[in-house]
């Protein structure tokens, strides 16, 4: 018997252009504060991260220019869409970010907005380094072989 999903999870964004322009290096996850306004817009599945970036400024961690679409029924209380966001990591973790991005020139970049299980909305951190443009071509390149290679295989 398949198993049901659990209605709380859910994925809200997701930065599919990261993995393209990035090579992901490691991941971490993060918890982020926002407003009562902001958690109704993400149910609602109102957000993109695709601009968006994580950077460690006087000892804690921020995301930066991410949109949460305004709550329409939240017209008096409610937030700034591209304001900036607190992320809850630990200090071993928050210490290794900054060595990563201030000694390794790495970069944080936001992969996936969700709701984890427990409907607690979590944002997954990449630890990533920019590609080159050669590094962009062969990745696509692999991509477009390994298409060829599914259609051949489909075939016969």
């Amino acid at each position: 018997m398949a198993q049901k999903s659990d209605p709380n999870s859910k994925l809200v964004a997701e930065n599919r252009r990261a993995r393209f322009d990035y090579a992901i290096e490691d991941d971490l996850e993060a918890g982020i504060v926002l407003l009562g306004s902001e958690v109704k817009s993400l149910r609602a599945g109102g957000a993109n991260i695709a601009e968006s970036y994580a950077s460690v400024e006087n000892g804690e961690l921020w995301l930066i220019n991410s949109y949460i679409a305004p709550f329409a029924q939240a017209r008096t209380w409610g937030h700034e869409e591209r304001r900036r966001r607190k992320l809850l990591v630990s200090r071993r973790e928050l210490a290794r970010l900054w060595s990563a991005t201030q000694r390794e020139g790495m970069t944080l970049v936001p992969l996936r907005l969700y709701f984890n299980e427990r409907g607690v909305a979590k944002l997954r951190l990449g630890i990533a380094r920019g590609k080159k443009l050669a590094d962009k071509r062969e990745t696509s390149a692999k991509r477009d072989w390994n298409r060829q290679k599914q259609r051949l295989l489909k075939q016969g």
